[in-house]
């Protein structure tokens, strides 16, 4: 059973290792998720059928695919926001996420029944436990979604900028148009019941991210651009949003549990991390100084935005990242889409399943309309969701789990010290995201 609750673009990557590992039916598109999940003493292992698991190499493909998405766009705004020297917060989010990676390996190896993040959660602090952590991922979810609408009309609007229609003497264009014809393309993809195609096109990730990686340093490099920016060395007060922005790109550890259960050699989980967070860290850190030097004080919160739209490089990023939303969107809701639908007495009914799949897509419309900011509805969720799962929480579970009976020493102290500072930057980075938006939508309003 696979538990909802992934990070944004990431969601389709369960879909895929849940296939390879033989719990994804191919030919009948079964698939079994719950939101909130049994307790864990009910779930027996041997009535299961043994599964032969992923390799290595799969899993850290699966793996690379979960830390690669959205954060690819704004990285180049987030080195801006703090500075060149804000690069070196970017390799120390790195490096504390992979801890942290490691902290719910530990935590699962306590007990052989924990599968999933909410698992973890159960095991530490009981069913509440599994409640907030499950409620933090859900709302993540439903967050990302909305940041991939904005996107999409974002760089529609790039690419027409003078589009405009007349609806009942109305003229209506701009983002605003773009974000619901983003909609309009991916609402049918909600539609299907089946999700096997889906994370077929979805594995594609890794390949548009080294696509759009080299059109855009292509852009710098030969169709005139240049790589001329100096930018700040330091900047205080861009440093929460910096940080947020970060975040955001490592949160992948609500599908670490998964990724790593469905190994055929769980004990090589840590190498898998490490590769994947090598991997990511790379390209994260290529596209924000090749960005910065390129756009300097001017970088739009996603680079392509920047590009000029007449080079063929451009076009190539451009329409690149308009894929996403297709390819991930659909993946993203599931999980809330079909734990709604379990709640439901008539959840086999496909038109009461069509509807409420339709209204999820609406309410991330209505929401994207009203805060049309890619950058900050990344930041807030880098802040709240992603800081708090991906160092606050498995930091607790860890330490209610396996330290509360150990003496204080070095690795509690670590501990302590990454929860209280992730708990600090949590804080603040959401505060300056919410500030922000409600400024904007504010001058918007004047």
């Amino acid at each position: 059973m696979l538990v909802a609750g992934t990070p944004y673009w990431a969601c389709w990557s369960w879909f895929l290792s849940f296939y390879v590992s033989g719990e994804l039916d191919a030919r009948k598109g079964n698939l079994s998720i719950c939101f909130i999940s049994p307790p864990m003493e009910s779930q027996n292992h041997h009535s299961q059928p043994p599964t032969i698991g992923t390799t290595f190499l799969r899993t850290c493909f699966n793996g690379v695919n979960t830390l690669s998405g959205l954060g690819i766009l704004s990285v180049p705004y987030a080195l801006s926001k703090g500075g060149w020297i804000s690069i070196l917060l970017l390799f120390l989010v790195a490096i504390v996420c992979f801890y942290t990676g490691l902290l719910l390996k530990r935590c699962m190896n306590s007990d052989p029944l924990i599968k999933t993040y909410p698992d973890i959660g159960q095991m530490a602090f009981g069913r509440k436990g599994r409640t907030v952590i499950s409620t933090f991922l859900y709302l993540e979810l439903f967050l990302v979604s909305v940041a991939f609408l904005i996107m999409g009309g974002d760089n529609l609007h790039k690419l027409f900028p003078k589009e405009t229609f007349d609806i009942f003497g109305m003229e209506v264009g701009g983002r605003k148009l773009f974000i619901s014809v983003t909609a309009l393309v991916v609402l049918p993809t909600t539609w299907l019941r089946s999700l096997g195609a889906l994370a077929y096109v979805s594995a594609s990730g890794v390949l548009a991210l080294l696509i759009l990686l080299l059109a855009v340093l292509w852009g710098g490099a030969f169709d005139g651009i240049g790589f001329h920016e100096s930018g700040e060395i330091w900047n205080w007060k861009g440093l929460p949003t910096a940080i947020s922005l970060f975040s955001f790109c490592y949160c992948g550890h609500s599908v670490f549990p998964t990724l790593c259960n469905s190994m055929r050699d769980k004990s090589k989980f840590p190498k898998v991390l490490l590769v994947c967070f090598i991997f990511s860290t790379i390209s994260y850190g290529s596209m924000a100084i090749f960005g910065y030097l390129m756009f300097g004080e001017h970088i739009a919160p996603e680079v392509t935005l920047n590009l000029p739209t007449k080079k063929i490089s451009s076009k190539i990023a451009i329409y690149t990242t308009l894929l996403f939303p297709v390819a991930k969107y659909a993946l993203i809701v599931a999980p809330i889409v079909i734990s709604v639908e379990e709640t439901l007495p008539f959840q086999e009914s496909k038109m009461m399943s069509y509807l409420i799949r339709t209204c999820l897509v609406i309410s991330t419309v209505v929401v994207a309309l009203s805060v049309p900011f890619f950058g900050y509805v990344m930041s807030f969720v880098g802040a709240f969701s992603g800081i708090t799962l991906s160092i606050v929480f498995p930091c607790l579970c860890y330490w209610k789990i396996a330290l509360k009976f150990k003496k204080f020493g070095v690795e509690k102290t670590v501990i302590l010290m990454i929860l209280l500072i992730g708990t600090i930057i949590a804080v603040v980075g959401t505060y300056t995201a919410s500030t922000d938006i409600i400024n904007e939508v504010q001058h918007k309003r004047i």
